[in-house]
């Protein structure tokens, strides 16, 4: 596996001006892989776009290096880098204790009279979304950590929402969506190794291809 970024040109208008919807990031990754277009093969790319220091980023997770000249395509020239990733998951285990930041699309399904399938549609509060988390951290392998308040306050859940959007995905077929992006940010402790190490390769949540499911985490003490 591996873990690549590169910061989005921003202030370049003319090169982002595609950059309008989610469809059009999701086209971005794909290009990334030129190997893989050629070949007809459409393996599924976890990525996210992360805003730090005021500064944007794309960040793709990937089973192959992608192409970084690609990867730069609306990027700052010279910001592209790919680093492996499997010494990373390899390394981790039981009880340790890691930072994490994840974008998903938290959602649930409502049961339809005579219909097979639910109908899917999202979270749209804090709390709503907060549980959505809590309610799927077991089978994911881990459990998010409890944080003493200094109040003396019952314990809290050391984690925290920290983006809340509504992006534009547009259809070839029928009309404009909105998906609810949501970014978490704090502090778990893992719990099943393996599950764990599937839920930070296979991504969390629906809508993978549009940006949603990438978790990405670091030991505790850094920033």
């Amino acid at each position: 596996m591996y873990l690549s970024r590169v910061e989005i040109d921003v202030k370049n208008r003319y090169k982002t001006k595609e950059l309008t919807h989610l469809g059009a990031f999701h086209n971005w990754v794909e290009q990334s892989f030129p190997a893989e277009v050629a070949a007809g093969k459409r393996p599924r790319h976890l990525w996210r776009i992360d805003q730090l220091a005021g500064k944007k980023y794309l960040l793709v997770l990937s089973e192959v290096a992608p192409d970084l000249e690609q990867l730069t395509q609306y990027g700052v020239p010279k910001t592209a880098v790919t680093k492996p990733y499997d010494r990373w998951l390899e390394s981790i285990h039981e009880g340790q204790i890691l930072r994490f930041r994840l974008t998903a699309n938290p959602t649930r399904s409502i049961s339809r009279p005579g219909a097979r399938q639910g109908r899917i549609v999202p979270h749209i509060t804090v709390d709503q979304q907060r549980k959505w988390l809590i309610d799927r951290a077991d089978g994911l392998g881990f459990q998010l950590v409890e944080q003493q308040a200094v109040t003396g306050d019952e314990p809290r859940l050391a984690f925290d929402i920290v983006g809340r959007e509504w992006p534009v995905l547009r259809r070839k077929a029928g009309r404009d969506v909105r998906l609810s992006r949501v970014t978490f940010e704090g502090l778990l402790r893992v719990a099943d190794v393996p599950e764990f190490r599937r839920a930070l390769t296979k991504g969390i949540g629906r809508e993978k291809a549009f940006g949603m499911g990438l978790m990405t985490v670091i030991p505790a003490g850094e920033k």
